[in-house]
Order: structure tokens, then sequence, then C-alpha cells
């Protein structure tokens, strides 16, 4: 099964927040129904990025490195991409 590597962003609030799962329409209903904890104050949330990954341990991986230092800093770039494209 593919799991998938997201970043939601909250326009009201300038927040992130990344995480990881298998079905992404499912989990960002979730968060957009206020059902995930961490991010039920700072809705609505918006999809702005997935990655594909083949397996758990990929997956994982890649969204501890997004919520690295690292990460960050490659996230600032995929975000000045999205307002150029917009």
């Amino acid at each position: 099964m593919v799991w998938s590597v997201y970043i939601l962003f909250s326009e009201n609030f300038k927040r992130t927040y990344v995480g990881f799962t298998q079905n992404i329409e499912t989990r960002l209903k979730y968060h957009n129904d206020g059902r995930v904890i961490s991010t039920k104050k700072f809705r609505p949330w918006k999809l702005v990025f997935e990655e594909k990954h083949e397996n758990y341990t990929d997956a994982r991986k890649r969204e501890l490195y997004y919520k690295s230092g690292a990460g960050r800093r490659k996230m600032k770039v995929i975000f000045d991409e999205l307002r150029l494209n917009n």
C-alpha cells in the first residue's frame, strides 16, 4: 500500500502541519473536522504538498525530515514555489 507524506497549511493562522497516512482524503477530513487534537484549533487546513512512498519506513523518515530544521528550510522553498505558481 502507498503511504503519503503531506503538508497542510492554515491560512487563518499561518501554520503548517506535517504528517503521513495511507488515505490522504480521509486524513484531511479528520483534520478539518477537528478530530485531530494537535490541529483542531487551527482549522481550516488546506493540503499544499503530498509525496508518495512505497512503505511505512520511508514515509516516516520523510515525515521526520520535514519536521527537522533542514526539512523546514525545504518547506520554505516549496511554499515560495507555490506562491510563484498562484
